[in-house]
């Protein structure tokens, strides 16, 4: 009987990275977050030369004025020289221009921070619940329990506790995040662990430290990084809702929630003090979220076909 050799041509993958980075921009919505994103983070790190004057600097002769108006101020070295306020200028005479602009530094430090401190927190504590069951009912029942209060009183009330500041925030505003990543940890860890590769390194003896490193952290770097761009989002809505209260960054600290608070008052009369920080707010809050669901599609197009 004569051999039979089949033909078959044998394909090349390409390399993962670049496989993964080419199907990340055929996506709508990573391609519209990232480019929003990207400029926001450009205007946050440009603001010393995007800005017009120091968005700190009160000039009560310029107060209320209507976007595209010009005002006069006076310099360090007391020469007056005229401005244009692009987007105005609120109750104090402050350009709100400059203050959005240095607003998005705030912004910006607070989602990134809170992110990368949830989903550090989280994964730690998640990877203990799943793979230790003598410790999986008491973290999950501390972490039921956080959650059972809302989040953004929560954050109020631990923002109440402590001296105003940028890092009190943050922290306010990162612990109702951890149990959601803790709980998101431990379903993949719970699933990854009963894996007949998991359970053969089991047998073969391989330490349990290594066991999580190797084989249990890398399945759960995709949802975490999904994950991020969902909790960066919140805690920068959350800021904003904190710092039009009162109660979040101090008000002489440029933030989208300060700019809106310091003009809701005279709303009716001059909206632009909440339009444009609004605006902005919307759109970046929006392109994190677009962000988050196209890398969510690119990452496991199974799961976006359920949502």
């Amino acid at each position: 009987m004569a051999d039979v050799i089949l033909d078959i041509p044998i394909a090349t993958a390409p390399a993962r990275p670049a496989a993964a980075f080419r199907s990340l921009l055929h996506n709508p919505g990573v391609v519209f977050g990232g480019a929003v994103i990207a400029i926001v983070v450009l205007m946050a790190l440009l603001a010393p030369w995007l800005g017009t004057i120091d968005p700190t600097a009160i000039n009560p002769m310029a107060r209320n004025r209507v976007p595209g108006a010009e005002f006069s101020m006076r310099t360090d070295t007391g020469e007056r020289i005229k401005m244009i306020a692009l987007f105005g200028t609120d109750g104090l005479g402050r350009d709100v221009y400059s203050r959005v602009v240095y607003g998005a530094r705030v912004s910006l430090l607070v989602g990134v921070s809170v992110a990368l401190i949830s989903i550090a927190a989280g994964l730690f504590i998640g990877l203990l619940a799943g793979f230790f069951r003598i410790l999986d009912a008491v973290i999950m029942r501390i972490m039921d329990g956080l959650m059972a209060i809302p989040a953004i009183l929560l954050a109020i009330a631990m923002v109440s506790l402590f001296r105003s500041s940028v890092l009190t925030v943050i922290v306010a505003i990162t612990v109702p995040q951890i149990p959601g990543v803790v709980r998101l940890v431990r379903s993949i860890v719970l699933t990854v662990r009963e894996e007949p590769y998991v359970e053969a390194a089991v047998t073969l003896g391989t330490s349990t430290p290594k066991l999580l490193w190797r084989h249990v952290l890398p399945n759960t770097i995709a949802p975490m990084i999904v994950q991020g761009t969902f909790i960066c989002a919140a805690a920068i809505l959350v800021e904003a809702i904190l710092s039009f209260l009162g109660i979040g960054v101090p008000p002489e600290v440029p933030t989208w929630g300060n700019i809106m608070a310091d003009g809701r008052q005279v709303f009716s009369l001059f909206p632009h003090n909440i339009i444009y920080p609004g605006v902005f707010l919307a759109m970046t809050i929006l392109a994190v979220n677009v962000l988050g669901d196209g890398l969510r599609d690119t990452i496991d197009p199974k799961m976006a076909k359920r949502v």
